[in-house]
C-alpha cells in the first residue's frame, strides 16, 4: 500500500506516525510545501516575546528524524499543485530544484491546514506587514524586530493568536495596538465574558480598538474606517484563517462555500481513497449537531489517528469537537467550551446562562484568584451547551471538566455531584464548578431568577436597587440608586425596602445575595438576583468607561 500525505505539520505528520505503526509495510511519502515539519506552531507567539528563547526549542522534529523513527520519506519544500482522483496522482512542485513531477496514490490524506487571511488592503508595504502561520514566518518577524526595533506595532484581529501576539510584543517592549473590527475581543467569547479581558488588555499599557475596521495603510500606520491612523512600525494581521485548498478546487474533492473539505464520520472526502483532517475540514460540532472547521491542534491530533487507522481497515470514526481552547492573556486566563449564549441567540436556539464568581482555591488560603464562570444551557433540561471562564490559578482544570461534562452530555446538575479534588491549596470543598452547576441548578429550577448587568440600562420605576453588602463595601462604591440594606440587619429593616416593586438584590460576589433572596422570598416581596454581583459590574463599568475615554 502506498500512502501520500499533504502535509507535515501536526495533521500530516501525526497521520504517518500512526500509519507506520499500524503497518511496517506500507510505503509512505509526506510532501510538506515548507522546510520544517511537526514544528510548535502553538508555540511561536512565545518565541517573539522570547519566553521561548532558542529557535531549535520549535523544532520538534527534523525530516531526519523522523524518516529515522518512522521509515517516512519526508520531502519538504515540495508543494501540491493539485490532484487528480480519478488517475490517482498528485503534480508537485520541488521548490528546492524548480521542478515539476506526478506521484501517484493507492491512498491519499489531505492536510493542508488553514492560512491566514491577508486582505490587500491599500498602501500596505509587504516588508513590515507579517502574518503568522509557520516557522518561515515567526522567523521573519523576530528578525525584522531584531534589526528595526519598531517602537509601535499594530495587531490587526483581536482572536487567540491575536491576543497572544500583543502580549509578547508587549514583553518584547513594544508599543501595541490592537484593533478589532468586532465588539469584543475572540469571538467565541460571549460579550459579558470579554469585559474582565478589555480591562486586562488596557491595564497592560494596550492601546485597545474595538468595532473598528482597517481600511488600509497610509501615514506611517494603519488607516481605519473612523478615518484616524494608528502609528504603526510593524503591523501582524491575525484576522482569521481560511482552508488551504485552493489546489483541490478541480480534484473533484467535495469542498464547502469558503473551500473547507467536507468529509464523513471516516473524515473519507466525496473522491474514493481520499481522506482529510485537520484545520481544513468541516466537521460536526457535537453541540449544535453542524458541520464546522474548527482549527485547533488538538482536533487535529484526533482526527490523524482515526484516519491512519481507517486507511488500515479499522473501524474507527471522528465524533466532533467542541471548540475547546484555552489562552493565557496579560496574566488572565480565558477558557472556552462548547457553544456559547451569542451563538446560540444568533442561530435561533433558547437558551438559560448563569454567571458565578469563585476564587481558584479557599479563601482562607492565601494567593487565590478569582475566576468568572459562566454556563450556558437548556433552560428546560439543563442540558449543558457551553461553559467560559476567565480568572487566573485554576481556569484550565475548570475548563477541561466543563469539557468533559458537554462531551458526556451532563446537565447542569449533574455538575452539582460531581466529586473533584479538594485541598486549601487547590480548591474549596464546592468547587467553582459545583458552585455554577448550583446557580445554574437552581435558574432551571425556578428558584433563582437571575438579573444580569447589562439589562441595568433599560431599569425602568417599577424595580429597585438593593445592596445587601457591609457598610463599610458600600461606602467604597455601589450601583447608583441602589438601597443599602446589609444582610445581617435585613430582618430588621424590611420595611424601608419596597413590597409593590421588583427588587434586584446583589453582593459582592453573589453568595450573600442569595440567602438574602430566599429571605425577601418568603416575606412576600419580589426578587431577582444580579448576576456576578458587584464585582462583575465593576468590570463591566471600567470596561465601559474606558472605551468611552
Amino acid at each position: 500500500m502506498k500512502v501520500v500525505i499533504i502535509g507535515g505539520v501536526a495533521g500530516g505528520a501525526g497521520a504517518a506516525a500512526r500509519l507506520r505503526r499500524n503497518d511496517e509495510n506500507a510505503q509512505i511519502i509526506m510532501l510538506e510545501r515548507n522546510g520544517f515539519i511537526s514544528f510548535a506552531n502553538c508555540g511561536l507567539p512565545y518565541y517573539l516575546g522570547d519566553v521561548i528563547t532558542e529557535r531549535k526549542e520549535l523544532v520538534l522534529m527534523t525530516p531526519e528524524h523522523f524518516h529515522a523513527r518512522f521509515n517516512v520519506d519526508v520531502r519538504v519544500m515540495h508543494e501540491v499543485l493539485s490532484v487528480d482522483t480519478a488517475a490517482k496522482t498528485v503534480t508537485v512542485h520541488n521548490r528546492l530544484t524548480d521542478e515539476q513531477y506526478t506521484e501517484s496514490y493507492d491512498k491519499l490524506i489531505v492536510a493542508p491546514g488553514a492560512g491566514p487571511i491577508r486582505p490587500p488592503f491599500s498602501g500596505m508595504d509587504p516588508a513590515k506587514v507579517f502574518t503568522l502561520r509557520n516557522l518561515e514566518d515567526t522567523f521573519r518577524i523576530k528578525d525584522y524586530m531584531t534589526a528595526q526595533k519598531p517602537c509601535d506595532v499594530a495587531i490587526v484581529g483581536g482572536g487567540y493568536i491575536g491576543l497572544e501576539m500583543a502580549e509578547n510584543m508587549v514583553n518584547a517592549g513594544h508599543r501595541v495596538h490592537i484593533i478589532e473590527a468586532a465588539s469584543h475581543v475572540i469571538t467565541t467569547l460571549d460579550a459579558d465574558m470579554a469585559h474582565i479581558l478589555h480591562n486586562r488588555i488596557r491595564a497592560a499599557g494596550v492601546d485597545l480598538r474595538l468595532g473598528e475596521k482597517v481600511v488600509g495603510f497610509q501615514d506611517g500606520g494603519v488607516a481605519l474606517e473612523s478615518g484616524e491612523i494608528v502609528p504603526s512600525n510593524m503591523t501582524i494581521l491575525s484576522i482569521g484563517v481560511r482552508p488551504e485548498t485552493k489546489f483541490l478546487q478541480s480534484s473533484g474533492i467535495a469542498l464547502g462555500a469558503r473551500g473547507e473539505i467536507l468529509v464523513d464520520e471516516q473524515l473519507r472526502t466525496s473522491a474514493p481513497d481520499v481522506f482529510a483532517l485537520g484545520d481544513a475540514v468541516a466537521v460536526t460540532n457535537i453541540v449544535s449537531g453542524k458541520k464546522q472547521t474548527i482549527a485547533l491542534a488538538s482536533p487535529a491530533n484526533k482526527q490523524a489517528r482515526i484516519v491512519a487507522d481507517v486507511v488500515c481497515g479499522k473501524p474507527a470514526r471522528y465524533t466532533g469537537a467542541q471548540g475547546t481552547a484555552i489562552a493565557k492573556v496579560f496574566g488572565a486566563v480565558v477558557g472556552v467550551t462548547g457553544l456559547g449564549e451569542d451563538y446560540l441567540c444568533a442561530n435561533g436556539t433558547a437558551c438559560a446562562k448563569s454567571i458565578t464568581i469563585s476564587a481558584s482555591n479557599a479563601s482562607y488560603y492565601p494567593g487565590a484568584d478569582m475566576m468568572f464562570v459562566k454556563l450556558i444551557f437548556d433552560p428546560q433540561t439543563g442540558r449543558l451547551f457551553g461553559g467560559q471562564i476567565v480568572g487566573g490559578k485554576g481556569v484550565d482544570k475548570r475548563t477541561d471538566v466543563l469539557a468533559v461534562a458537554i462531551r458526556a452530555k451532563m446537565n447542569v446538575f449533574d455538575l452539582q455531584e460531581l466529586e473533584l479534588a479538594y485541598a486549601p491549596p487547590f480548591s474549596s470543598a464546592k468547587d467553582p464548578v459545583n458552585m455554577a452547576g448550583y446557580a445554574a441548578g437552581n435558574i432551571v429550577e425556578g428558584t433563582f431568577r437571575p438579573f444580569f448587568a447589562e439589562a441595568l440600562d433599560g431599569l425602568d420605576d417599577s424595580s429597585v436597587l438593593v445592596d445587601v453588602r457591609t457598610d463599610e463595601e458600600f461606602a467604597q462604591g455601589h450601583i447608583p440608586g441602589a438601597i443599602h440594606c446589609e444582610l445581617e440587619k435585613m430582618r430588621g429593616q424590611l420595611d424601608m425596602l419596597p413590597k409593590d416593586k421588583e427588587l434586584i438584590i446583589y453582593c459582592r460576589v453573589g453568595l450573600r445575595v442569595y440567602v438574602a433572596e430566599r429571605l425577601l422570598e418568603q416575606k412576600g416581596y419580589k426578587v431577582r438576583n444580579l448576576a456576578g454581583g458587584w464585582l462583575y459590574y465593576e468590570q463591566m463599568m471600567q470596561d465601559r468607561d474606558r472605551r468611552d475615554v
